[in-house]
């Protein structure tokens, strides 16, 4: 008996419920709001008796999370977390750490290594640093990379294809299309500095001291954030800082690929 094309075509092992399952976090990756369980089925063509089960599970293991005053879901940051511990995660942790610790050290103010994860930043690691008081952005905290100063710093530090790759997942969150003509002019004033230095876009008293770390293709892996707080009785040392996280990239980045790009260098066209 001959096989149809459709019956070749299908894969000689299934598993639906794990299909299921990954359709649902996929759908939930991509959706701008959380979903009710009516969105997600309408979504997916399924019926909501087939993937209430899905949800609950998923639920219970923590990769969703269920809003109970108005029953939609969202992606909570446990896949993000899983991939934290694959060797090139590991490999950025163990080099950057002890970096952190040093920049905290030295300059009293806390720094952050941030990624970019699905056209979000994501804080993956941070050192408090100060005498008295710190500033210090919670772990998993981010914002839209296309419109954070970690974010711009990274994507200024892209080759063109994998820039415009996350451009295409930052435009799945954003609240309007990205005026990407603009952007390209400002990340091209980062690439010329090397880094970047600017006030806060969230918080007052606050000035973004960011740097790129660089992986063994050459493009931005992860930056560094001071989020420098600003004091009415001390001197700026604002450049001071810069230095000193430019130093500490470079040597992150030796680690990770053996090679740095000096300040100022472009990406090719």
């Amino acid at each position: 008996m001959t096989n149809t094309p459709s019956e070749m075509a299908k894969p000689a092992y299934s598993a639906p419920a794990l299909t299921k399952g990954l359709e649902v976090m996929e759908l939930l990756a991509e959706a701008r709001n959380p979903l009710t369980m009516k969105e997600i089925a309408d979504g997916l063509g399924r019926s909501k008796s087939e993937i209430f089960r899905m949800l609950v599970a998923l639920q219970e293991r923590g990769y969703i999370d269920r809003d109970p005053e108005t029953d939609a879901y969202s992606l909570t940051d446990r896949l993000f977390k899983l991939g934290l511990h694959t060797p090139s995660a590991q490999d950025l942790m163990t080099a950057a750490m002890p970096e952190l610790s040093r920049i905290a050290h030295e300059i009293r103010q806390s720094p952050h290594l941030v990624v970019v994860n699905h056209g979000l930043t994501v804080v993956t690691a941070a050192v408090p640093g100060g005498e008295d008081m710190s500033f210090t952005l919670r772990l998993g905290y981010g914002r839209l990379a296309s419109d954070s100063t970690s974010g711009q710093v990274m994507l200024a530090f892209q080759t063109p294809d994998m820039a415009n790759r996350i451009l295409d997942d930052c435009d799945t969150h954003a609240p309007k299309p990205i005026d990407r003509k603009a952007l390209a002019a400002h990340l091209e004033t980062i690439r010329d500095k090397g880094h970047e230095l600017r006030p806060s876009r969230d918080f007052v008293g606050i000035t973004d001291i960011c740097c790129p770390i660089f992986g063994a293709d050459g493009n931005a892996a992860a930056a560094i954030i001071i989020a420098y707080v600003n004091r009415h009785t001390r001197e700026s040392r604002h450049e001071h800082t810069v230095n000193v996280l430019k130093a500490a990239c470079d040597r992150i980045s030796a680690k990770l690929s053996n090679r740095v790009r000096p300040s100022g260098d472009t990406l090719p066209e």
